[in-house]
């Protein structure tokens, strides 16, 4: 399979791809502990969600580069 994103825009897509999934996921759980598993609760969950990714997937390509630096020097 033929890779279609190109190199210099990985950083980007990675980004997107974990601001996506730990958005999903994070929501997903805040959403039942905070109105449990009724009526409505999917759309709640996507409500939730498109909201919290707005702000993950700038969050992350923000934090991810000072977290590499950081890594950096702690891993031998």
């Amino acid at each position: 399979m033929r890779p279609f994103i190109p190199r210099p825009l990985e950083h980007i897509a990675f980004g997107l791809l974990l601001s996506c999934f730990m958005s999903l996921l994070i929501s997903g759980v805040s959403t039942f502990l905070a109105a449990g598993m009724g009526p409505g609760f999917v759309g709640n969950w996507l409500s939730a969600w498109l909201s919290s990714w707005a702000i993950a997937f700038p969050s992350v390509l923000v934090v991810a580069p000072f977290v590499r630096r950081v890594l950096h020097k702690m891993v031998v």
